[in-house]
């Protein structure tokens, strides 16, 4: 797996595989609706990485909310095609973003957050370990004016040998 900076030629890559509408029910925005809509999904990226599995793009994943001065960043915006799921591919995105954030950046804390409802993506973080910080009540409106409960996650420095560790056994175990 490897993950490669989002650049303009990736569009309609990305396009083409984030047709299944699974890929979209707790994101944001629903950018299989139009091509159009995609677009925006796309333009809106602050730092994203297309994630590639066997040399086929199959999702991504950003850095967003970064906030250098408090060495604090989010990762998330995460999404990848059904085919990918089960395989790896997000603890593996996870694992290579979170990396790069402590060992090369110095931050110290790393953030995630998601639909209180997405019972998948909230699974998957307590399996990192990232700590459950709660629940920000009405935190923001997605899907074209729909409000949403944020489900919020952190990991930090002091906490990141130990998920270092996890995540390595986990890919190990996966591969």
């Amino acid at each position: 797996m490897r993950l490669e900076p989002l650049a303009s030629r990736h569009e309609d890559t990305l396009w083409e595989i984030a047709q299944d509408e699974r890929v979209w029910t707790l994101m944001r925005v629903r950018g299989n609706e139009s091509r159009q809509r995609f677009h925006e999904w796309f333009e809106s990226v602050e730092l994203g990485f297309v994630t590639f599995l066997d040399g086929k793009p199959v999702g991504h994943s950003s850095y967003l909310n970064m906030r250098p001065h408090d060495r604090v960043l989010e990762i998330g915006n995460t999404w990848l095609t059904p085919s990918a799921w089960g395989t790896g591919a997000n603890t593996e995105t996870k694992y290579l973003l979170m990396k790069h954030a402590f060992e090369d950046e110095a931050y110290l804390r790393v953030e995630f957050k998601t639909d209180a409802t997405n019972a998948r993506a909230r699974a998957a973080l307590a399996t990192l370990p990232a700590e459950f910080e709660g629940v920000f009540r009405k935190h923001m409106l997605v899907r074209g004016g729909e409000r949403r409960d944020s489900a919020w996650y952190a990991v930090i420095d002091d906490d990141w040998p130990r998920v270092k560790g996890n995540l390595l056994r986990r890919l190990s175990l996966a591969g």
